[in-house]
């Protein structure tokens, strides 16, 4: 999702809000990219080409994204970059983000482009984050809470014991008399994980920005270039959003549609080993999933499709045939084959403007944002130390 809008909200902040230029319209020229480009580890030689006028007092940081990401970056960003002004420009805000739409269980994805104890690193980060928060005063407000349950195969998986088995909670094979709940399947896992719900746990991201002096802006931004020279710094966190603000042809939607029923008695999620059938159950509904449709971008619900997912989840848990009020919501997941987290220096006419790029996540977003959030928080500080590093006058 990529930013718009033109009136400033939330405007609680301890210094003047930026002041974004006037547009010139919509035919600006796409941005030209200088050629040096850094990965997330790889942030050598960044000082040399980064032209700077100024030394900075308060680094002036744009964050594009109002969803699960762009928001926990801008938290993570508050805490680890000191003397920082954080912006949150977007032309959607909770609860008309995507993450809005997400169940929001703790069950990672894997990423084909990136190493498995990356992935891994990311998640424990997260789930110990959401976690501590569990354990607190804060769950309710927050909207996360411990859940456990079952995923089911109906034949035995390449890998009985996943990555993350060590992060989750009690997790473990089910015994036979589990088993025989799901008559079609053959192996399972039972284990306790977390639920994050996103129209409680958004606000809640936002509350933290605000108290810690951090702005909020309704706008739609179709160049990062628009926020040069209001920020020294921009993290792109837009999701789909990507493919035009960054030219990332490597992204694509894979729209999901689920329904929200109110079934109180179940309390165990149960999640097919395909990932493609999934019953979760939350503080006000339970989730029933799902679908997978690569390249989708249709948001309207499709009725066929609702037929098949409560039919589904129903040979799961026949008691879901009284589950009442069931309303349709539809998600544009924004998939690549890996989360892009890297450090991009635009250059056009001479001028130059750092940027962080965080997205990608596909359907596995909530399950490492944290952890993504924190490494994109440590390129922004690393930005943030060459952009306040004087380059040493050469001697003539």
């Amino acid at each position: 999702m990529h930013a718009g809008g033109s009136s400033p909200v939330s405007i609680r902040a301890s210094a003047t809000p930026p002041r974004l230029p006037k547009r010139r319209g919509h035919g600006t020229r796409p941005a030209r990219h200088c050629k040096t480009s850094f990965g997330a580890r790889d942030f050598g030689g960044f000082q040399d080409c980064f032209f700077r006028d100024r030394l900075m007092d308060t680094a002036r940081i744009a964050v594009v994204g109002a969803g699960v990401v762009g928001l926990s970056t801008a938290v993570c960003i508050s805490k680890l970059v000191p003397q920082c002004s954080v912006t949150i420009i977007s032309d959607k805000f909770t609860p008309d983000t995507t993450s809005d739409v997400a169940a929001g269980m703790l069950i990672p994805h894997t990423y084909p482009d990136t190493p498995i104890h990356t992935q891994k690193q990311w998640f424990r980060e997260t789930f110990n984050h959401l976690f501590a928060i569990a354990n607190s005063a804060e769950a309710g407000d927050a909207g996360v809470h411990l859940v456990s349950g079952w995923q089911i195969f109906q034949s035995t998986p390449t890998e009985e014991v996943p990555f993350w088995a060590d992060v989750v909670l009690g997790f473990r094979r089910m015994t036979e008399a589990e088993l025989k709940k799901f008559p079609q399947y053959v192996f399972g896992q039972a284990f306790t994980t977390l639920k994050c719900e996103c129209p409680a746990y958004l606000p809640w991201l936002e509350k933290r920005i605000k108290g810690s002096g951090g702005w909020m802006l309704t706008r739609r931004i179709d160049d990062l270039w628009e926020l040069h020279p209001s920020f020294d710094i921009v993290v792109n966190c837009s999701g789909l959003g990507s493919r035009q603000l960054a030219g990332d042809s490597k992204l694509f939607p894979v729209r999901g549609q689920v329904l929200q029923v109110q079934a109180p008695w179940v309390e165990h999620f149960i999640r097919d080993g395909s990932g493609l059938t999934y019953i979760y159950p939350g503080t006000s509904h339970v989730t029933l999933g799902g679908t997978r449709q690569k390249g989708d971008w249709n948001l309207s619900p499709d009725a066929e499709n609702s037929r098949e997912i409560l039919s589904r989840c129903c040979a799961l848990e026949p008691s879901l045939h009284r589950a009442c009020n069931i309303r349709e919501k539809v998600g544009l997941r924004p998939y690549r084959p890996g989360v892009r987290l890297q450090t991009e220096l635009l250059a056009r006419d001479g001028r130059r403007l750092p940027v962080v790029h965080h997205y990608g996540h596909g359907s596995g977003g909530i399950s490492v944002h944290w952890g993504t959030a924190l490494e994109a928080a440590r390129l922004v500080s690393e930005c943030v130390h060459a952009l306040r590093t004087p380059i040493p006058k050469s001697k003539l």
